[in-house]
Formats: C-alpha cells, sequence, structure tokens
C-alpha cells in the first residue's frame, strides 16, 4: 500500500498533489490490466455493438416469403417433411399387406403380400418415392401413403391373400388319402390336405445344398409354438416337427428376403398368418410328404 506523508514544508500542497495523480494513475492501470483489456469508448461507457446487416429472407417452394429470422437464430433450409412414419422395417399386420398389394397393382412389388416389412419392401417402397419425386427413404410416411392410395385401389381379399406366389403343384399320390402335409420342392409350396381336399396352401423354402430338407414320408412327432433352435439360436415359431431337428415353421427372414436365403434343412413358412392357423389345425401323428 502506498502511504502518503504529511509535510510541514511549504510546498507540501503541490507534493501531495502530485503523489495523488502517481497512486490514481497506479489504479488504473491495475484495474485495465485485470479487467481483460475490455475496450472502452471515450466518456467512460461500453461501446455499443453494431446491430447485424439486415438480409432478405430466402423463398419457399410456392415463392412465399419465409418469416424473417430472429438476429440471434440462422435461417437453416429443412427439407420439406413427408409426415410421420407409418410403417418401416420390421413392421407387421393387415396394413403392411394392404400396402405390398397397392404397390404390386402398380408395378413396384413382384411377389404376393406377407405382411412383413422387411428387405424386398423397402426396396419397393424406395422405388416408388423415387417415381413420385419424395424422398427415397424407404419409410411409408403419411404423404407416401396418401399418394399410394390416390393412384391405387383398395385390394381384394384375393389380392391381400393369395394362396401361394405360385401355382400349387400337383399333390402325390401319397398326399391323397388322410391328413398330410403335402410339401412339393418343384413348385415351393405347402398343401395341408384332408382325405384328398386342399384346405389351404403356403409358400415354403428349403434348406441349402450343405443342409438339405429331407424327402420321404414322415410324420409330425411333436409341436412346440414359441420354439427357439438350440443350434442355431433362431427363433422357430410355430414348429411342426417330422424328421429330427427338421421341422415345418414361420421364418421372419423368409418373410423379409424372400429366396435369397435358405433354412437349415427346415420348411420355412413366410406367411405368419397361415402357418399359425396351419399350427392350430394339424394334430401330432398328422403326415407329411416331401417331394420333387
Amino acid at each position: 500500500m502506498m502511504r502518503i506523508h504529511r509535510t510541514r514544508h511549504g510546498g507540501g500542497t503541490a507534493h501531495r498533489a502530485g503523489a495523488t495523480a502517481v497512486t490514481t494513475v497506479a489504479v488504473l492501470t491495475l484495474a485495465a490490466t485485470t479487467a481483460g483489456c475490455q475496450a472502452h469508448a471515450s466518456g467512460g461507457s461500453a461501446a455499443k455493438p453494431s446491430p447485424p446487416p439486415k438480409t432478405s429472407a430466402p423463398a419457399t417452394d410456392d415463392a412465399k416469403p419465409a418469416a424473417t429470422p430472429s438476429p440471434s437464430v440462422s435461417a437453416a433450409p429443412k427439407p420439406a417433411p413427408q409426415g410421420r412414419t407409418l410403417m418401416a422395417t420390421g413392421s407387421e399386420g393387415k396394413q403392411v399387406r394392404e400396402l405390398q398389394a397397392r404397390l404390386r397393382q402398380i408395378g413396384h412389388f413382384d411377389r404376393s403380400p406377407t405382411g412383413y416389412y422387411g428387405t424386398l419392401t423397402v426396396a419397393a417402397v424406395q422405388s416408388f418415392q423415387g417415381k413420385r419425386g419424395l424422398s427415397r427413404t424407404g419409410r411409408t410416411d403419411t404423404l407416401t401413403w396418401q399418394k399410394l392410395v390416390a393412384m391405387t385401389r383398395k385390394p381384394t381379399a384375393a389380392e391381400l391373400n393369395p394362396p401361394t406366389s405360385r401355382p400349387a403343384a400337383r399333390p402325390d399320390r401319397r398326399c391323397m388319402t388322410g391328413r398330410v402335409l403335402c410339401i412339393s420342392k418343384n413348385s415351393r409350396t405347402l398343401s395341408w390336405m384332408i382325405d384328398g381336399r386342399v384346405v389351404s396352401s403356403m409358400d415354403v423354402r428349403f434348406g441349402s445344398q450343405y443342409t438339405p430338407t429331407r424327402e420321404g414320408t414322415f410324420s409330425i412327432y411333436w409341436k412346440s409354438r414359441h420354439h427357439v433352435s438350440t443350434i442355431y439360436h433362431t427363433a422357430m415359431p410355430y414348429a411342426m416337427f417330422f424328421s429330427g431337428g427338421q421341422a415345418v415353421h414361420y421364418s421372419a427372414d423368409f418373410a423379409a428376403r424372400g429366396y435369397i436365403g435358405a433354412s437349415h434343412g427346415c420348411v420355412n413358412v413366410r406367411d405368419e398368418g397361415k402357418i399359425a392357423a396351419l399350427f392350430d389345425q394339424v394334430r401330432n401323428g398328422d403326415k407329411v410328404v416331401i417331394y420333387w
């Protein structure tokens, strides 16, 4: 601390004034150093920042000016919204089946509806969106759905639930008596038959050349509604075992990818509604015939 001593000499007044000036300069210098070199305008008041330059608001697609943005918020362009998502990968149910049937009416989906939203459905939706100038998201949002409905008609029951994607094969003679799961590798179809009458038919997929599905005459010896493979740790819903670990069961992979893949020897069904109904009708001891 700087002390200022009083003096009795005649020059005391001048001396005190000089000391006071020195002290004031020192205090102002210290204050300026600790304030972070904050700039001040003359007169001691803080300088006000100059306002940002005014810019014209960007126009929207219909040439209507957008609202002028606040100076503190940047106006970033946003893509045109297509509404909320109604269906996407993994979705299942009646609306998915209707989506697939409508897409098939106008040539964007080349197979029978399955009710499962997999990679083939994603590709079909992207194809439709691209043709209509929409963002190719592969998801069915409200705008995509509205445009599709406007271009198509309500699907018939046969379009929503066709028996198979290809005609079922002529039944093997071993299928003509009793209760039989009649499975043709040539047509890739399964027909549930009772005393020579076809009750229902559905598409099926078989094992690869390394894990082939066995051919011959078998019988259902065990049913497991919520089965999970102990070897491959994959879900096998509505499993009906007929030969060792081979069974007829629903396959989500078959529903999603079609015939691109293969089973590990089982008979895969891709229509969950049909296999669920079949599971409830088939009994232990019913015959299984697999043939070319």
